[in-house]
């Protein structure tokens, strides 16, 4: 079974570089306490690393 990550965004993105509201966009984020399910690969990772001071993450 392959894992997957819970991404919730927590803080808005107003304010934020547009290269992060871009990759939040991208991860299916747009509003706060909005949460999805996403397969645990690199890229994934990537993009959270970019707005991890946003975002929280489960593994499941």
């Amino acid at each position: 079974m392959e894992k997957t990550l819970e991404i919730t965004l927590v803080k808005s993105i107003i304010g934020s570089n547009p290269s992060q509201r871009k990759t939040a966009q991208a991860l299916g984020l747009k509003k706060i306490n909005q949460t999805v399910v996403k397969r645990d690969t690199e890229t994934i990772r990537g993009m959270i690393n970019i707005i991890a001071h946003l975002v929280n993450v489960v593994e499941k």
